[in-house]
């Protein structure tokens, strides 16, 4: 099975702190509520790339939902991708993230790459520990800075070699 890279939105491609010039603003309504986004549409090409070169299937991991098919995936140059719903919001009992049980449970027994900025040493224990997995990589994102070389270089350093040493 293709192993999954996550897709979180806000403070992944969309940053929160100031973007370089490579970002463009866009307006977003999503259910009566607008929303502005920065996103660089470098990304899209730079994740099709990383999923190419990788074997690896992308997927939408964020609040944002089937919404990231609507107003993020088409600026950024990204195909429609499977969406993991992340609802109930349901807080975490140990520290967690509300959507590591989420992510858990789509993922099922696949290697996966998680980009997002609020994944910590607790959603790596959750999912270690409680939900018996072991071949995945958290790739905490700084949310003022957002995805960048350096993590897209990280995902496909591990992803290939857990690749070969699986016989993928």
């Amino acid at each position: 099975m293709k192993p999954l890279i996550l897709l979180d939105v806000d403070g992944v491609l969309n940053p929160m702190g100031r973007p370089s010039l490579d970002f463009r603003r866009y307006l977003c309504t999503v259910e009566g509520v607008d929303y502005t986004v920065f996103l660089d549409p470098r990304h899209g090409r730079r994740l099709l790339e990383l999923a190419d070169s990788t074997g690896a299937e992308l997927v939408w991991a964020t609040t944002w939902e089937h919404h990231a098919n609507d107003w993020i995936g088409p600026r950024i140059g990204l195909p429609e991708l499977p969406v993991i719903p992340m609802t109930p919001a349901v807080p975490g009992e140990h520290g967690e993230l509300f959507k590591t049980r989420h992510v858990a449970a789509y993922v099922g027994r696949r290697r996966f790459v998680w980009f997002d900025d609020q994944v910590w040493a607790e959603d790596e224990d959750h999912l270690r520990v409680r939900q018996g997995l072991h071949d995945f990589l958290l790739v905490h994102v700084d949310p003022e800075e957002g995805l960048t070389s350096r993590h897209l270089g990280m995902a496909h350093d591990w992803l290939t070699l857990t690749g070969f040493s699986q016989g993928s």
